[in-house]
């Protein structure tokens, strides 16, 4: 529930409502499952590559396959909801597994907290 406002919040704040005016129509799940997808760790935590490390590009990469498979296959709006929203829980499911994982491990995980003009 706080990490569905904390994307809610990053996306509100990273697109002004002028943006969404403007070309197509994007699905609310859709704009999740895109802020989500940068949140994507870019390089292994603390330079390890490991099998963690592997098993979550994996998992990024049958999610990718997973997502174009299913909007190939939808037929209505509501599929292509559905599949944004999968992908989304998809992605932050490795990230999550990947961070606990190397958390247990000992590799330090940081944080990124953004703040807004009044502090919180």
């Amino acid at each position: 529930m706080i990490r569905s406002k904390l994307l809610a919040a990053a996306l509100l704040s990273a697109a002004p409502a002028a943006a969404f005016a403007q070309g197509p129509v994007v699905s609310y799940e859709e704009q999740l499952a895109r802020v989500e997808d940068q949140l994507v760790y870019p390089a292994p935590i603390a330079g390890v590559e490991n099998d963690y490390w592997f098993n979550y590009q994996t998992d990024l990469a049958e999610a990718r396959k997973e997502l174009t498979k299913d909007l190939r296959h939808s037929s209505d709006a509501e599929d292509n909801r559905d599949a944004w929203d999968e992908y989304r829980a998809e992605l932050a499911d490795a990230r999550g597994d990947y961070a606990k994982e190397m958390t247990e491990k000992g590799y330090p995980v940081g944080q990124v907290r953004v703040l807004t003009d009044n502090g919180r």
